[in-house]
């Protein structure tokens, strides 16, 4: 039985992604499965700049972000010889990931987290956390950022029992991990 068809890989093209790319890919060539890789152009975010701003510059910027993004993916699981297709789209980033993968039919959306907590979290927000709350889709998250390889060496030690920073969410949106379900997502 295949469990996973299609593997939704939301990407900002920000440093850590590669993480999270790559282990979208493994589990897409352990199952199977294509990758859909999806950036998501959060033009609303830049509705605060002055009327000035040239538009028509800031819209390529972003687009050529975006295109440089989901190329990554691709050139990564076209060489592990996964299939792969990708989109840019703009809007929420988090209600976009949520629709686009109901829409395609994705089986798992596999996303990057900061692993921000308390008031960094509540002030900044978190597109993983909203597209986990909302998500019927399963959601895995993988941690990014200057933490997340600290982990690696202890990971290797027989005596570790949990050897990924990875945390796969169940349908309801609530995290499985160690702590057990209902363990604050980031």
């Amino acid at each position: 039985m295949v469990m996973y068809e299609r593997i939704l890989v939301p990407t900002d093209g920000s440093e850590g992604s590669d993480r999270v790319v790559e282990h979208a890919v493994r589990l897409a060539d352990v199952h199977g499965a294509a990758v859909h890789a999806l950036y998501v152009v959060n033009s609303g975010s830049f509705a605060g700049l002055p009327m000035e701003s040239s538009w028509e510059g800031l819209d390529e910027m972003l687009r050529a972000d975006a295109e440089e993004a989901v190329s990554e993916v691709k050139r990564v699981a076209t060489d592990a010889g996964v299939p792969v297709e990708t989109s840019v789209i703009e809007g929420s980033p988090s209600r976009e990931i949520v629709e686009y993968a109901e829409r395609e039919g994705c089986d798992l959306v596999v996303m990057g987290t900061h692993g921000r907590g308390g008031l960094d979290r509540l002030l900044l927000g978190s597109v993983a956390e909203k597209v986990i709350r909302a998500s019927n889709v399963p959601v895995l998250t993988v941690r990014v950022g200057p933490d997340a390889g600290e982990d690696d060496e202890k990971a290797a030690t027989p005596s570790r029992t949990r050897t990924t920073e990875e945390e796969p969410v169940g349908a309801d949106g609530e995290r499985e991990s160690e702590s057990g379900p209902g363990a604050e997502a980031d």
